[in-house]
């Protein structure tokens, strides 16, 4: 068996790194901690526990506190007790009852389409809980100082911003998985993500002739929100070196489509406002006007005969990030975005 004061060391610094989260009691950072070693590959089956007055004397904790955490591991099926010789790991199956907690930004049609192949992959043995930020900085830290620490898995989306960025830092890596956007925590740390700048260009130049049918592309844009903004760069770029006749409008005004233009639009609301006018206005898309969309779903494939679209395909991020959460193994992808072209462009 491993050496006790070896493990107590791991033990002690797992739970002092739970020691900032207010969010968590004594016990639930006991447990925490040692299951952290545990996924983490630093504590082993047969390895040895701390006794709790090793425990006591450490971390200053009551002996009943300590006890109850040493229950709930027992009855966790991940250590057991052994008289007059302490308690030890049996087994490293930490995420037989894991919970997980899914921080999205929404549940638009194509973050549905995430989710549910994610729970379809992800199996019965662990409980995911769903939570949204909206975009909005002030919630996203609202929720994530609500639920820290009482996790052991968190698949967040993020919120590009550094304060966010600060948050995530205090997540161990082998906890954290970025699903959607990247943001740079260092080279330990799991993404799935999808690159907006230079994957929207290179769509925007397979979809050169289709432009070219039409008077202007107008990209609808609206600052300040979850809309990437590598996106308006690279459309920017593309009209620039294009001569196509191109602008960029912050949102859609109802009665401002035209027969002979081209329509580019992020925001689901905001392409079916589009729809809706050109067909009461019997302009039919792909020939009066063209209409592009972004992030594919099953929607978009059916509506008005098949709306263009260029996305990542996010039952693919949904069915990796299950993998992750199943095998903790480290996971670094940016998933290719694909060109889905219909009737309307």
């Amino acid at each position: 068996m491993a050496n006790v004061s070896s493990n107590s060391t791991i033990i002690f610094d797992k739970i002092r790194l739970l020691e900032k989260l207010r969010s968590l009691s004594k016990h639930e950072k006991l447990v925490q901690g040692i299951l952290d070693a545990i996924a983490d590959g630093a504590l082993q089956v047969n390895d040895a526990l701390p006794t709790v007055n090793t425990m006591i004397a450490e971390l200053g904790y009551a002996r009943e506190t300590i006890i109850k955490a040493y229950r709930e591991l027992i009855e966790r099926g991940v250590i057991a007790s052994q008289n007059r010789k302490g308690y030890f790991v049996v087994s490293t199956n930490t995420s037989q009852k894991q919970k997980i907690a899914l921080i999205m930004y929404a549940f638009d049609a194509f973050q549905e389409a995430l989710y549910q192949s994610f729970i379809e992959h992800v199996g019965a043995d662990m409980q995911v809980d769903l939570y949204f930020h909206h975009n909005n900085p002030d919630v996203f830290e609202a929720v994530f100082n609500r639920i820290a620490g009482h996790y052991g898995l968190y698949i967040v989306a993020p919120i590009i911003n550094d304060h966010t960025d600060e948050i995530l830092a205090q997540l161990s890596p082998s906890k954290l998985l970025l699903i959607d956007r990247y943001v740079d925590l260092g080279s330990e740390h799991s993404y799935i993500v999808q690159e907006f700048e230079d994957s929207s260009y290179k769509i925007f130049k397979e979809l050169e002739a289709g432009f070219k049918k039409y008077d202007e592309l107008i990209f609808f844009f609206r600052e300040h929100t979850a809309e990437p903004e590598e996106i308006l760069r690279s459309f920017r770029k593309f009209i620039s070196e294009s001569g196509i006749e191109g602008s960029v409008e912050t949102h859609f005004r109802p009665g401002s489509i035209q027969k002979g233009k081209a329509y580019f639009s992020i925001h689901n609301p905001e392409l079916y406002a589009i729809l809706k006018e050109s067909m009461d206005k019997g302009l039919q898309p792909g020939e009066e006007i063209g209409v592009l969309a972004h992030n594919d779903d099953i929607v978009k494939e059916i509506i008005a005969g098949g709306i263009t679209t260029f996305s990542v395909d996010f039952r693919e991020i949904g069915r990796l990030a299950a993998q992750f959460a199943i095998d903790r193994q480290k996971i670094q992808i940016t998933l290719p975005t694909l060109l889905h072209q219909r009737k309307s462009l």
